[in-house]
């Protein structure tokens, strides 16, 4: 379940691996090295086009979410031992960030060990699902390729947070807004 929303993108970076001028085992090195889905698509697709420093502020504007996402559960490491708070955020993703944020009131120990396996799970998952995108990323056909994995994995991260009716009713306000607003010039929406 952890990893049913970041497969299609796992697939979809992989592939765009494939397809750039970057070598594979680079892109797969980038992989564990960003582990950051969006920022490391930017990344390969900016790539031998843009400047590298254009390459970096583009993945650490994306990026930014991640100090929202710290900021959030920062109460629930105040109980972690120094170990924990130092390799934690390195797994600090949307998926694992939604599936945390639940939990930030339970037992330090029953957190940490939570937050470990949960984060392993994504970590060695999306290393899995770039390293297939890389080898058969080429044999997707190419209406499916790179615009519907962000949405297919954000849509299943809102499912995962919707518990009651104001919940609901602002996924389907973001929905419906987008919506509307997917043809926007210059990809305003």
């Amino acid at each position: 379940v952890v990893l049913a929303p970041a497969t299609p993108f796992g697939l979809v970076v992989g592939l765009a691996i494939s397809e750039s001028e970057m070598p594979a085992w680079l892109g797969q090195v980038g992989s564990f090295a960003v582990f950051a889905g969006a920022a490391q698509l930017t990344m390969v697709t900016l790539a031998g086009v843009s400047a590298w420093w254009a390459v970096v502020l583009a993945a650490m504007v994306i990026n930014l979410r991640h100090v929202m996402y710290s900021v959030a559960v920062a109460p629930a490491f105040t109980r972690q031992p120094a170990w924990m708070r130092f390799i934690a955020p390195t797994v600090l993703i949307d998926q694992q960030f939604a599936l945390v944020s639940q939990r930030l009131d339970h037992d330090p120990a029953a957190f940490r060990t939570y937050y470990l396996w949960a984060g392993g799970t994504l970590l060695v998952g999306w290393q899995l699902m770039t390293l297939a995108g890389i080898v058969v990323g080429p044999a997707i056909p190419t209406d499916w390729r790179l615009g519907f994995a962000p949405a297919v994995m954000f849509c299943g991260l809102v499912v995962i947070g919707v518990k009651d009716a104001a919940n609901a009713v602002a996924a389907i306000v973001g929905l419906t807004v987008g919506l509307v607003a997917i043809d926007l010039r210059d990809r305003l929406g």
